[in-house]
């Protein structure tokens, strides 16, 4: 194991001064080098706010999968770590896959699924999944303890642990394929080691979706809820638009009962790029959500760059009346706050008006008068001057009563909307946050959010206002730079 996670950091070693950082994001967690997917392991611990993630050091697709490290004071600002783990066991040696962290009184555990796959890789022949522990005194290094959950009988697909504590018990969550449904179910356990069945939390309806990947079961308000990534969900209308999806439901629980559910799945994220989802709590009692800002088998231009895929930023989670969640942007953000700009009563007529050039980590802040503006499209343009039709557009449309984020690079194969109803209200409150290849926009306080990833070239990093025939009325627009 030593002399694997040693090969690993010294390959990441020698490829980051290799690197082109043209798109590689300045606050948001991403490789040091190699592929990134799902985040694992988010924990308070030591007094540092730890965050693992699914990690191939050796090129920029996936691959065996190892884990990264990373920790924040502020999680904002992170700082890389070596790699914890690699895949070097009997169980897990074709890839250290997702699960999550726990701090056992002073000891930082992980818990994660072992992946053996001896068969055809095209099948699912040979595959093996089991869920693993390795634990650390020091939050860096990591001593591996090997299998401590079989599969039920019968079953191949059982992955993503996450762990929490309740009172002197240990719980987990783990998503399985059961018939080619979807499954979450619950294991207990004294001391970390040995887990006894706990029965089943809640599956899929029948042609529903296949797999439930990555589940986080959570308190939230007097609720709980489930929050995962079911595979093979279909399209319907605007709805679940991406190859898979990530959401929740909402419900009743405790020990020893049924999860009660009282609503229906509901997408967490309405972007091209969110995936796999995990939430920590902190000192102050915060639930903190983190996911992967990217989708599979979607164009990643970075991957010419030496690198592939990055996390959302940190997001807090609270539980509205009507049993929604809004997630909002962690209130550390506001700190990096620099260069302040603010404008007031803006009004367009069929044109735009130039806000900022060069921009790459940026926080905009906007509201849109929905009753006063007749313009068919208007909103926010990131895109080369004179340019109408290459770009990251935003912008609310006025016949289909939806806002749309709409992105078209030619250049990268990358096009393509995703967009929500417009809420009930006169005025329209946006939060949009740049980083050099994402933006992540939050509406009306959190009650929606759309994240995507966006390539822009260096001439073409141009923010302004528009409206397209017809006028419209902005009551206020600030930005920031992100230190």
């Amino acid at each position: 194991m030593n002399e694997l996670l040693a090969k690993a950091n010294e390959h990441i070693a020698a490829t980051r001064p290799l690197m082109n950082m043209e798109w590689y994001p300045s606050w948001h967690l991403a490789p040091t080098a190699g592929w990134m997917n799902d985040p694992n392991g988010l924990v308070w611990y030591d007094g540092m706010w730890h965050a693992f993630y699914q990690h191939y050091p050796y090129d920029a697709v996936w691959g065996p999968m190892h884990w990264g490290h990373a920790r924040s004071r502020d999680l904002i600002h992170w700082e890389h770590l070596p790699v914890a783990l690699a895949p070097a066991g009997t169980d897990d040696k074709d890839g250290c896959f997702s699960g999550s962290a726990v701090d056992n009184d002073g000891e930082l555990s992980l818990i994660y699924t072992g992946h053996v796959h001896e068969g055809d890789r095209a099948t699912d022949a040979g595959l093996r999944q089991v869920q693993c522990l390795a634990t650390s005194r020091d939050g860096v290094h990591f001593t591996s303890h090997g299998k401590i959950i079989d599969p039920p009988p019968g079953i191949q697909h059982f992955r993503d642990p996450k762990v929490w504590k309740m009172g002197d018990s240990w719980y987990v969550v783990i998503g399985l394929r059961v018939d080619d449904r979807g499954e979450v179910r619950l294991w207990r356990s004294n001391d970390l080691r040995a887990w006894e069945p706990a029965g089943l939390l809640a599956r899929s309806a029948p042609g529903e979706s296949y797999m439930w990947e990555c589940p986080d079961f959570f308190p939230l308000g007097d609720k709980w809820v489930l929050l995962f990534s079911p595979q093979g969900m279909k399209a319907d209308g605007y709805r679940n638009r991406n190859l898979f999806q990530s959401g929740y439901l909402v419900g009743s629980w405790q020990p020893g009962g049924e999860f009660v559910i009282e609503t229906p799945f509901t997408e967490i994220d309405a972007g091209h790029d969110f995936y796999a989802p995990q939430t920590m709590t902190g000192p102050d009692g915060r639930r903190i959500m983190l996911g992967w800002l990217a989708m599979w088998e979607s164009i990643m231009p970075e991957k010419a760059h030496r690198w592939a895929g990055m996390l959302t930023m940190p997001r807090e989670l609270t539980l509205s009346a009507d049993l929604r969640i809004k997630a909002t942007p962690a209130r550390e953000i506001e700190a990096c706050r620099a260069d302040p700009h603010s404008y007031q009563d803006i009004r367009l007529a069929r044109d735009s008006l130039p806000l900022l050039t060069g921009c790459e980590a940026l926080e905009v802040g906007l509201s849109l008068d929905l009753t006063a503006s007749d313009a068919e499209k208007y909103g926010l343009r990131l895109g080369a001057e004179q340019d109408d039709e290459q770009g990251l557009f935003i912008y609310v449309d006025n016949q289909s009563r939806r806002l749309v984020l709409d992105r078209r690079y030619p250049a990268c194969g990358i096009s393509g909307y995703r967009s929500v109803p417009l809420p009930d209200g006169d005025t329209l409150q946006l939060r949009v946050f740049f980083d050099r290849s994402s933006v992540e926009i939050f509406v009306n306080d959190g009650d929606i959010s759309l994240s995507s990833r966006i390539y822009p070239q260096a001439q073409a990093r141009h923010l302004s206002l528009f409206a397209q025939n017809g006028g419209a009325h902005f009551p206020r627009v600030n930005h920031w730079t992100i230190r």
